[in-house]
């Protein structure tokens, strides 16, 4: 019982540590504390008497359960296809919006790779994030993330690296880039809304997908009409679209822009991933600012 005590303890010294390990690994304050949680019921039934780093090893543990639970929320949205949810009322317009980050949890993740970078972490494989976020924030060596994902040490630094440059490439993109991509989503809304079916296609590539649906004039026809309660908003520092049903977010579109087109729209709805999400909705007075 005593080793027991000792053990509890020794982990609640480390505990603030591990959550910020996990938040940055899965991104999500709440899935970041379901990793630890779960990681103090492994490391409570294991022997740890030769466990020489006991700092290294926790961290080790975490890791280990926010790589399963990366892999498994891969697996779930490979899946399961976004659907267009039932056009809610449109909000209220003094509602809050919802799931917004906290201060706490922007300055945890702000010092490490930023808020808007955060998408593109989701976009690299489990073994790539895990790589990048234990050596580049957490100082983790090769060899220790090579033996959490089972490859060697030289195997784990070409992870991270490959994470690395398309983490930077994002963060060297340019504020007109941005710019534009948020006149582009906000004239998709204004199209979608109106039923302007020729604005559509001039605004998606002639290859783009939306869902299941590809082709221009195939998604162009889908969206006409649609999105009437669609609002123009930050979605972790990108510019997207929410749909919100009381002051609360349903679905979040994003869309991915190349050549000055929309090549790629993907919808979420799950509740728990869009609880988590920082949504900041932008107003026309909003624009003229920026």
């Amino acid at each position: 019982m005593m080793e027991q005590d000792w053990l509890s303890e020794r982990f609640a010294e480390h505990q603030s540590r591990l959550r910020a390990v996990a938040y940055r690994m899965l991104g999500s304050p709440g899935e970041a504390e379901d990793a630890v949680q779960e990681a103090w019921l492994r490391v409570s039934r294991a022997d740890t008497g030769q466990v020489d780093n006991l700092a290294g090893w926790l961290t080790t543990v975490v890791a280990r359960v926010c790589l399963n639970m990366l892999e498994a929320r891969r697996a779930r949205r490979e899946s399961s296809a976004g659907v267009l949810p039932p056009e809610p009322a449109a909000p209220r317009p003094d509602a809050r919006p919802a799931g917004q980050a906290t201060p706490e949890d922007e300055t945890l993740l702000a010092d490490a790779v930023g808020v808007a970078l955060m998408v593109v972490l989701d976009t690299l494989t489990p073994a790539e994030r895990l790589a990048f976020v234990l050596h580049d924030v957490f100082a983790v060596s090769f060899a220790e993330i090579g033996a959490i994902i089972d490859r060697s040490p030289a195997a784990a630094r070409q992870l991270a690296s490959r994470a690395r440059r398309r983490v930077q490439g994002t963060a060297d993109a340019s504020d007109a880039a941005r710019s534009a991509k948020r006149e582009i989503v906000e004239a998709f809304l204004a199209a979608a809304r109106g039923g302007d079916f020729t604005a559509l296609v001039e605004l998606l590539d002639p290859d783009a997908v939306a869902i299941e649906i590809r082709g221009a004039e195939a998604v162009a026809a889908f969206f006409a009409g649609r999105a009437q309660a669609a609002r123009l908003a930050l979605v972790d520092g990108v510019p997207a679209a929410v749909w919100s049903h009381r002051g609360r977010p349903r679905a979040v579109i994003t869309f991915a822009v190349h050549g000055g087109r929309i090549t790629r729209i993907a919808i979420d709805t799950d509740p728990d991933r869009l609880h988590d999400l920082d949504i900041v909705h932008l107003s026309a007075a909003d624009e003229e600012r920026r």
